[in-house]
């Protein structure tokens, strides 16, 4: 439902007056949500950045026309002075974020926060509070609430169609290489660093399940999962410690120097701006992201890594209603990040393939017959993470703040929290090999 102040997807970004934002961690995230003042300067503008690399700091600062006592060494360091702005966008690494939304929070700033919120139930409870005892927004970045074919879907099941939803089969292809890239060399490799697999990458899809069941109350979840293949024991003979300089790296899709050196880039993009994002150096981009991916830690086996979160999840849903859902999180696949979802009700079934683009199709049970529902198209959008989610969840977002209306935010503190939980608590289910009843456990209760 449209509330007062808030537009929708399917309009242009309507004018109101000029949010004002400090960036707490310029990394990729944080630059990309940053981008929304750089697309609209009338109605956003980045005050102040708080990052400790120089690089990514001077980055932010020379995109924004940022003066230097507004570039900050760190998030406590912009804490210690007056407010500058309305919000703050929180997008540190993930086992970062309680301290800075709490203390932001507790300052008067709305806040944006990168997901997951934390990386332990006890720091998303912490920040859930700060939030509510100051009064202000907390939305979190669960974009694919914001993504059009998904709330395409919700919208579908909200008018009854496909009668009453009976069960959601949902699958998150991660992507061969992008697991690899994250998971394996990157920042959520490792459990004790960041955190497990399923809240790293699949919070997204539990908050989906949970919306697209109206967040009607889970009672039981399970969940198994591995780390099937990205272990010492499966490295080939021959193989090396580092990619370009392993003799059997050609027969292997895990190379760093495929994904990252072939084709060869010419300026930061993703997934190479995270492995180097520096982009005037003398000697060229290319230059520094192969001495990047010899010397650093994208460049190393996939066999040979510390990393311990699983490769492959399973998690079963059952609501109070007696619906279930089932969750597949998978590295193993050709499409990275091509969510398939189908929802199959009592008078319809309905699918979502974003590896087919942005449309749903609807079977009807009684007349037999199939309809493609498409999305509309949003050119604003284009260019933006999670095919445009981050643009709209952005666009929500700085219109609530304009208009001081938490009603434009769909992933607030509440909801966000108890997605979060049920996360928490697949993953004690799967360490534990036990049938979980979030209900009746006042740990995944808000």
């Amino acid at each position: 439902m449209k509330m007062d102040g808030c537009s929708n997807n399917h309009v242009n970004t309507p004018a109101h007056r000029k949010v004002t934002a400090v960036i707490i961690g310029a990394g990729n995230r944080g630059k990309n949500y940053a981008g929304y003042a750089e697309q609209f300067p009338d109605l956003m503008q980045v005050v102040a950045v708080a990052e400790p690399r120089e690089y990514a700091r001077s980055l932010i600062q020379k995109r924004h026309s940022l003066p230097q006592e507004r570039c900050y060494p760190g998030w406590e360091s912009l804490e210690t002075v007056e407010k500058l702005a309305d919000c703050a966008i929180i997008a540190t690494q993930d086992q970062h974020h309680v301290q800075p939304a709490v203390a932001f929070a507790k300052k008067g700033y709305h806040i944006l926060l990168e997901k997951p919120m934390a990386v332990t139930e006890e720091d998303c409870r912490s920040i859930y509070k700060a939030c509510r005892d100051a009064g202000v927004i907390l939305a979190v970045c669960h974009v694919l609430r914001y993504h059009p074919p998904a709330k395409k879907l919700k919208d579908l099941i909200n008018s009854g169609i496909i009668g009453e939803v009976v069960n959601i089969n949902h699958t998150e292809p991660v992507g061969f290489w992008h697991f690899a890239h994250s998971f394996v060399r990157g920042n959520w490799r490792n459990t004790k660093k960041s955190t497990f697999s399923l809240m790293a990458k699949c919070c997204h899809d539990v908050d989906l399940i949970a919306y697209w069941m109206g967040n009607k109350e889970c009672v039981k979840i399970s969940s198994f999962g591995s780390l099937h293949h990205f272990r010492k024991e499966k490295k080939p003979v021959g193989a090396g410690t580092r990619c370009l300089q392993c003799q059997v790296e050609a027969g292997c899709p895990y190379s760093a120097k495929k994904i990252y050196l072939d084709p060869a880039p010419d300026r930061p993009r993703w997934p190479m701006s995270v492995v180097c994002d520096i982009e005037d150096a003398p000697e060229g981009y290319l230059h520094k992201l192969k001495e990047a991916v010899e010397n650093g830690p994208y460049g190393k086996c996939v066999y040979e890594t510390d990393n311990d979160v699983c490769d492959n999840q399973v998690v079963n849903f059952e609501f109070v209603d007696g619906a279930t859902a089932s969750l597949t999180m998978v590295a193993f696949s050709e499409h990275s990040c091509k969510r398939k979802t189908e929802v199959y009700g009592t008078m319809g079934q309905l699918v979502w393939d974003e590896s087919k683009g942005l449309k749903v199709t609807h079977f009807d049970f009684a007349t037999k017959t199939l309809k493609v529902h498409h999305c509309e198209e949003n050119e604003e959008a284009t260019g933006w993470g999670h095919g445009g989610a981050d643009f709209f969840m952005m666009k929500a977002f700085v219109e609530a703040v304009a208009h001081d209306d938490s009603h434009c935010i769909v992933t607030g503190p509440k909801v966000s929290l108890e997605t979060h939980l049920l996360a928490f608590a697949a993953e004690e289910a799967r360490l534990t090999g036990s049938v979980v009843k979030p209900n009746e456990d006042p740990r995944w209760k808000v």
